[in-house]
């Protein structure tokens, strides 16, 4: 315990189970104090993994909440990573500017770095605040308002062998995790579901419904293999020229093209729709390239995943490098200085490896654009145009930038 300026009592600590409950109402009344369903505050009291949260006390009184879930993330090259899942991030607005948010993001990557992770990602609900401690936005997400009135597929051979049935989504989670399980190590940003997260995805409270039906849900069939899924609700809209309503997309995966376009296909032909709203795509979602205009689909992309290295030597050399890539990067992080000074960065398509170094520095840059860049998804080309990447020897950054990319646009499938 330490007293702060004001003379209150500030004490962080590592969540006890019998504190949780004062702890996450205090990270409710955060988010604007609106009382969640018991189910879902069911669930996430038994995802919350006590010895990876803090929280900052005030004499008895929870002032603020950190969490941090282990979870594994693909990045490019199929490996995957052991990460820190920064979540549950509040400060209570009685005691803002006592530096509560720092000491807990100070302890928090102190403690990644012991577990032995060497990445901690997040997903920001006021992005201004994590630049400071080294977070980089890596990914975006696709979010689109399809009018199904006046757009048209075009889908590939092969749609019209798939099947497409409904089932009772709780009665086939099973089998939609396995589709799932196939897709993760195909690209990057996506995370490997530990037991118990499956059930995020048909949680199903009245309160999140927004006058739209129940969970509803579809499997995509072929010679009696499931080969997708399409889970979403439809929000019945009655106007006087007639029904207007919307179909909207929880979650949807497929194995092959033929099966996606079949989902597509089914969610285009619901009657009495005429608006399919999506959200949190992949940003190549390939129905894109399957629709007759896609202007009248009103895509549009927002940040997503974001990307801390707390070891840069061992998150660099986890992943591989499409191109061949052999740079010296000169880091700068003042908030975890571990990682600050020259790395040599030595790669290919088999492998990597990073290592510190006293040879010249080819390109500067921070830590947060490091993590911006380290799913491929964010180019250092595009972040050197920004002055952001410093390029000290003519060619490292387009070398650098190209070996950086990946083949297939990171995603992060469901928030955390």
């Amino acid at each position: 315990m330490a007293l702060d300026a004001n003379g209150l009592s500030t004490g962080l600590r590592v969540l006890r189970q019998d504190d949780w409950d004062k702890w996450y109402d205090t990270l409710v009344r955060g988010f604007g104090g609106v009382p969640e369903a018991a189910e879902e505050r069911k669930l996430w009291n038994s995802l919350t993994e006590f010895d990876r949260s803090l929280g900052v006390w005030d004499g008895d009184e929870c002032v603020g909440t950190a969490g941090a879930f282990s979870f594994r993330l693909t990045v490019p090259g199929g490996a995957s990573l052991p990460v820190a899942g920064v979540t549950m991030v509040s400060v209570a607005a009685t005691h803002r500017r006592r530096g509560i948010l720092t000491s807990m993001m100070r302890r928090q990557l102190d403690d990644v770095r012991s577990w032995g992770e060497p990445l901690a990602v997040l997903t920001a609900s006021e992005p201004a605040i994590y630049g400071r401690f080294g977070y980089g936005n890596a990914t975006f997400s696709l979010h689109a308002e399809i009018d199904t009135s006046r757009v048209r597929l075009s889908v590939p051979d092969g749609t019209d062998d798939v099947r497409v049935r409904y089932a009772a989504p709780a009665e086939v989670l099973d089998v939609c995790e396995a589709v799932y399980a196939r897709l993760v190590p195909a690209r990057p940003g996506m995370l490997e579901r530990r037991p118990g997260w499956e059930r995020l995805g048909v949680l199903d409270p009245e309160s999140e419904r927004d006058g739209a039906s129940p969970l509803q849900c579809v499997l995509a069939e072929r010679d009696g293999e499931t080969v997708g899924y399409a889970r979403y609700r439809v929000k019945p809209v009655w106007e006087s020229t007639g029904a207007d309503g919307k179909v909207v997309l929880e979650d949807s995966a497929a194995l092959d093209p033929a099966a996606d376009a079949a989902l597509w296909r089914f969610l285009f032909g619901i009657d009495l729709t005429s608006t399919i709203v999506v959200r949190g795509r992949p940003v190549d979602d390939a129905w894109q390239y399957l629709v007759s205009d896609l202007r009248r689909c009103n895509p549009r992309l927002r940040d997503s995943l974001y990307v801390r290295p707390v070891e840069v030597g061992a998150a660099l050399g986890a992943r591989t490098y499409q191109a061949p890539v052999d740079v010296v990067f000169e880091v700068e992080d003042a908030f975890c200085p571990w990682n600050a000074g020259r790395w040599r960065l030595s790669g290919d398509a088999k492998g990597a490896s990073c290592e510190r170094t006293a040879d010249a520095a080819n390109l500067a840059l921070s830590v947060r654009e490091l993590g911006a860049a380290y799913l491929g998804g964010v180019s250092l080309a595009s972040l050197g145009a920004a002055g952001r990447v410093r390029e000290l020897r003519r060619g490292a950054l387009a070398e650098a930038s190209l070996g950086f990319g990946a083949g297939a646009v990171p995603w992060l499938p469901h928030g955390f």
